[in-house]
């Protein structure tokens, strides 16, 4: 042991040394000092600063070139940078670059796994580093829009393939995860800064810029705005980005809940952004203000630190116009400032551990056979079997000659508005010819032009149809599908039927053992399918992996245990009207009248789990206390496979409207066939909480709460009562 110490002191007075002399060369600038006080290294930083510098400051480009800042700026990160991508709001040219491409997020939300999930954006984090301090790029975003923390209520939501589901609880425990991935576990340096968005209620694309998302405090405090509030006060994000719709009446851009709840008692201290081209629809959609002027004055008191559009112009009037004071904008800008100096852009300190990224450490990480590896895991772990009747998967190559490929889906894989360009895409097609090998004879058809598709189906030992919508509505012209059940930025969904299914029946009727893969952004309502098709499958858009990790699945190298996010309805006449925000009318499986296609949580897998055995730590829950409720879970199968136990709670009995039940725990388990393990959900007294309006607080209900543990919120394996104290 004592051998190892002298080395220990060597290192650690050597980067005392440095951090001495770091602080004797910031004499000339205090802000550049990393042992001062941050509060005193920003006001030292902002007191140097010129009027026009602060104005530029409220912009995507963080940076103060006279005073040696470099600054950083933004950049789209949903499910891996968009660094160059469909959209084109990204680097060409010479500074293009590919990047690691996972799944959509609704597609990594139904892995239920928040320490991969952690990883990914970690990888993510290391990418968006590389092309920051790269010799060849040097100019990357380390403010990465993401994670999306809004709900999907309603599967008509264009920008459903953004968000983590509509159940609050899972959506805040993904979201913080996501947030440290991004952020890292340094004590003192980020390895980027999260930016949230979009804050609040943004879920619907039809009028967005000028509707209204009404709701009560409670649904603001239980439901919509819960993961934004998990992400800061557990996640530590310091940024997030205000809505285009209203909330009650009032534009989020300007909402007094940006500053009254969120800085004052969250404690969020950093960006708060404006979404792109917001201002100016404070005039031109909701006209809430007469002019820009006063719009940019309004903006800087509500709380609004980061403007994604030409704002100069109007601010510097309003200066001049005295609607706004210059210490308003030092405020504002302190936020900024903020993430730059979390970022370690205001010094050199030699404990900053992400320098090494992109400059001695060269090796592009998307090139490296460890993030195909992650990219490969993640999208097979995301895959969710719907059916499998009479066990028709997983496929066994060695009792199988011809494969018939069929679909528009098949030999593709669609980027979506907010993907980056993958450095390779592997198509269900190429995936499954991988995985089969040259003894297995694969045919491929993309549609039925001139009956190939049933011809093919026909003559194949299986038959696999590769369906779903297309992310950006087969154009790029914006607002505007040629699909009525498509959806993306800009255009909910008309429809929830599945156009496709057509030639489902028709290659079913051909072939009995046909399994059908729904390659989507959302669910679909699809009753025929679902009683006829032997073996369904869902899978996410956009991986550059899909086609690997589908086959992975289908062969059975991988078990599934995805479990969907969002309640699949099996009709369209199911669901309330898209504006209706109140989700208490028969919206998300909290609330729904009706029986679901597929309910919330669910997923099967190749293997059969027994539950048993049921016990809590305690019979009785106080506030700021937890219990830890347990069981046994078995496999009883013949195969290796992964269970996610969710852990599902009622308030019978209770004073206020409470939801008939709701997620409030769940664990991702690794169980080997034939073996069993104890499995434990920890449940918080925190997470009993409902918001009482007239308290302004959160109270937790004395009385007795009922609770279930099963493999889906229609799945009541184990049951039992909790006295809460």
């Amino acid at each position: 042991m004592f051998k190892f110490m002298f080395p220990l002191k060597k290192t650690a007075l050597l980067v005392l040394f440095c951090l001495l002399q770091l602080a004797m060369a910031a004499q000339i600038h205090p802000f550049r000092n990393p042992l001062l006080p941050e509060e005193d290294r920003l006001d030292n930083l902002i007191s140097l600063m010129t009027r026009e510098e602060k104005i530029a400051c409220l912009g995507t480009r963080i940076a103060l070139p006279r005073l040696g800042i470099k600054g950083t700026r933004t950049v789209e990160g949903l499910h891996g940078l968009a660094w160059s991508g469909p959209a084109n709001w990204a680097v060409k040219g010479r500074f293009a670059s590919p990047t690691t491409t996972f799944p959509q997020a609704i597609g990594l939300a139904q892995m239920w796994d928040p320490e991969l999930l952690r990883r990914i954006a970690s990888l993510e984090a290391e990418e968006a580093r590389f092309l920051a301090q790269n010799a060849r790029f040097g100019n990357g975003g380390l403010i990465v829009f993401a994670p999306n923390a809004d709900l999907g209520r309603d599967i008509r939501w264009g920008r459903t393939e953004e968000c983590f589901g509509e159940d609050a609880f899972l959506a805040a425990t993904l979201t913080t995860a996501f947030v440290k991935g991004l952020q890292g576990d340094h004590p003192r340096v980020w390895k980027t800064a999260s930016l949230m968005k979009h804050f609040l209620a943004n879920s619907n694309e039809n009028v967005r810029t000028i509707n209204s998302s009404d709701f009560d405090e409670r649904l603001f405090r239980e439901y919509y705005g819960y993961a934004f509030y998990k992400g800061i006060t557990e996640g530590g994000s310091r940024a997030y980005m205000a809505a285009y719709n209203k909330y009650n009446g009032i534009p989020c851009t300007v909402h007094p809940v940006l500053k009254n709840t969120t800085v004052n008692e969250w404690g969020q201290n950093g960006i708060i952004a404006t979404d792109g081209g917001a201002f100016g629809l404070l005039v031109s959609a909701h006209k809430y203000y007469p002019d820009l002027t006063v719009a940019a004055a309004e903006c800087i008191k509500a709380g609004i630190t980061m403007f994604l559009d030409n704002y100069r112009e109007p601010l510097n009037k309003a200066l001049e116009a005295n609607l706004v004071t210059e210490k308003e904008i030092e405020w504002a800008i302190r936020g900024n400032l903020r993430v730059l100096l979390r970022l370690g852009l205001l010094d050199e300190a030699p404990d900053n551990p992400y320098t090494a990224i992109g400059v001695t450490d060269t090796i592009a990480p998307w090139t490296k056979p460890e993030t195909h590896q992650l990219v490969r895991e993640a999208t097979a772990r995301s895959v969710v079997l719907l059916k499998n009747e009479p066990r028709l998967l997983p496929l066994d190559k060695n009792k199988i000659s011809r494969v018939a490929v069929l679909g528009p889906r098949a030999d593709m894989v669609l980027s979506d508005w907010y993907a980056g360009t993958p450095p390779y895409a592997v198509s269900a097609l190429a995936g499954i010819r991988s995985a089969f090998g040259p003894e297995v004879e694969i045919t491929y058809a993309m549609s039925n032009k001139a009956d190939s598709a049933v011809l093919l189906a026909r003559n194949a030992d299986v038959a696999i149809v590769c369906v779903g919508n297309h992310p950006l509505g087969y154009s790029l012209g914006w607002g505007v599908n040629h699909v009525a059940s498509d959806g993306r930025e800009e255009v909910d969904r008309q429809a929830i039927t599945l156009e496709q299914e057509d030639l489902v029946k028709l290659v079913l009727q051909a072939n009995p053992h046909t399994v059908l893969v729904v390659v989507s952004s959302f669910p679909y309502a699809i009753p025929w399918s679902a009683e006829h098709v032997p073996a369904i499958l869902h899978i996410a858009q956009s991986s550059q992996e899909l086609g690997n990790g589908l086959a992975d699945v289908l062969l059975g190298k991988v078990n599934p245990s995805g479990k969907v996010t969002q309640t699949w309805p099996s009709s369209i006449d199911h669901l309330p009207p898209i504006l209706d925000y109140n989700i208490r009318n028969n919206r998300t499986y909290m609330y729904t009248r009706h029986e679901p296609l597929f309910p919330f949580g669910f997923g099967l897998s190749y293997t059969t789990f027994a539950w048993s055995a049921l016990k809590t730590s305690s019979p009785v829950l106080r506030d700021g206390e937890t219990v830890n409720i347990s069981f046994t879970l078995e496999n009883t199968g013949h195969l290796d496979g992964d269970e996610v136990a969710q852990l599902y709670i009622s308030f019978p009995g209770s004073a206020v409207e409470r939801p008939p039940l709701a997620l409030k725990g769940f664990q991702r388990v690794t169980i080997p066939h034939g073996k069993n393990m104890e499995v434990t959900i920890p449940l918080k007294a925190e997470d009993l909480k409902y918001w009482d309006e007239n308290l302004h607080a959160f109270i937790l209900e004395k009385g007795t709460v009922s609770f279930f543990v099963g493999s889906s919120s229609a799945d009541r394996r184990l049951t039992g009562t909790l006295a809460v104290r």
